[in-house]
């Protein structure tokens, strides 16, 4: 079976605007956001405005790799399994124990994981090499200086760039500014991003379900869309189509929002694009018709003193959330001093034929297998069918040149989050 995307809707090719064109005249518009000091906690998810440098080398100290004993190398030549080499025990190293300690020929020390390395000692022994013994060790393993010692400087040089500005914070990058030790960076904050859906038709999930009604999804989609994406995202019931309403619900939003994202009335044409019809009075609204599919009807711009940029994504589900992933997420991406961000991609075997508008880039819902490379197209690509966006892990790319692609096909994936 031809898996086909969409509803072909009959728009002349000069009427459209290409995606490229598009995201390019979006980052055009925006401006990273002011940078701000933020402590470790607090900088998670955000971008760094600076490099992060090495105070001090890391580790800051010569230090033992593993518990066991600190000693003079050329003290175990010819130890082996079964003609140990004894030693005498002096003492214990423990890891933070600050004190002075020091080894001869002939003795060693007791050392635990990350104990700093005693004066006068050049290798670490494992435990598991010996008799564990305490007041003298028989050690089985003859070792080379440098054996299980972590030297100084090893991960990082005093001076050297540990993070570079437009890393992105995430649980790795914020243990090696602990690490460093800093305490506090300066970032591009997380965007916090405000998102309400508009129709007469939308009802809050749990409420009871009239004739005519649907339960609004978009909101909730799109506001989870944009904490994955590391923001901070507040959502608004559904806004009735009436200019009274969406105006100022805007207008309200402004006041705690970098980005703003609609969904819903933005059509290409007919009198219920009230969304269209409202925001265009502002004139800092585009809408335009981009070479896509599903997401055709798109809408942009900068409202409210601050030029805060607001996306008019349009109502069904599927076309709201891909046009968020190509457009949206790069949007935000630039907002953090990032404006190359968008979905990873991969290159894989298509498991079934599809069927693509001419002149538009498609993006068809599929089921990607890393394993064996290959991604397979779901049935039911309508931009309404919800269900079938639950079962996706991919986007499967449609050239815009191409109208058919047969089963073998090589194709662009874009990985889903």
């Amino acid at each position: 079976m031809t898996t086909e995307v969409g509803h072909h809707h009959s728009v002349s090719a000069k009427d459209l605007v290409s995606i490229d064109a598009h995201r390019a005249d979006i980052l055009d518009r925006i401006r990273p956001l002011p940078p701000t000091q933020l402590g470790i906690t607090e900088a998670e998810g955000s971008v760094l405005a600076e490099d992060i440098t090495a105070s001090r080398p890391l580790p800051p100290f010569d230090n033992s790799a593993m518990d066991g004993y600190a000693l003079i190398a050329a003290d175990t030549a010819g130890a082996a399994k079964d003609a140990p080499v004894t030693l005498r025990v002096t003492g214990e190293v423990a890891a933070g124990d600050t004190g002075a300690y020091a080894v001869t020929p002939g003795t060693c020390l007791r050392i635990t994981t990350g104990a700093k390395l005693p004066g006068g000692a050049d290798a670490i022994v494992p435990v598991e090499e010996t008799d564990g013994g305490i007041a003298q060790v028989a050690i089985r393993l003859a070792v080379e200086p440098g054996h299980a010692v972590r030297y100084s400087g090893g991960d990082a040089r005093e001076g050297d760039v540990l993070l570079a500005r437009g890393t992105r914070l995430g649980p790795m990058q914020i243990a090696v500014l602990a690490s460093s030790g800093r305490a506090r960076a300066e970032v591009f904050p997380r965007p916090r991003v405000a998102v309400f859906s508009t129709g007469d038709e939308l009802t809050e999930p749990g409420q009871p379900l009239a004739p005519g009604k649907i339960w609004d999804s978009n909101s909730f989609m799109l506001a989870a869309a944009a904490r994955e994406a590391g923001c901070l995202a507040f959502r608004h019931g559904p806004v009735p189509d009436d200019p009274r309403e969406i105006l100022p619900a805007i207008e309200h939003q402004l006041l705690r929002a970098d980005l703003l994202i609609t969904s819903g009335g933005v059509s290409m044409g007919g009198e219920h694009d009230v969304v269209k019809d409202t925001l265009s009075r502002l004139g800092t609204i585009q809408f335009r018709k981009v070479a896509m599919q599903p997401g055709m009807p798109q809408g942009f711009g900068t409202i409210g003193e601050d030029s805060t940029p607001i996306f008019t994504l349009p109502g069904n589900p599927v076309s709201a959330y891909v046009s968020f992933q190509i457009f949206v997420l790069t949007a935000l991406g630039a907002l953090q001093g990032q404006p190359d961000r968008q979905l990873p991609s991969v290159q894989a075997t298509v498991t079934g034929p599809l069927r693509s508008p001419p002149g538009r880039r498609s993006y068809m819902r599929g089921v990607l297998n890393r394993a064996d490379g290959t991604v397979a197209p779901l049935s039911g690509q309508g931009s309404h069918q919800v269900a079938t966006l639950g079962r996706a892990n991919a986007l499967i790319v449609v050239p815009e040149w191409a109208v058919h692609m047969k089963e073998g096909d090589d194709v662009e994936v874009l990985c889903l989050p």
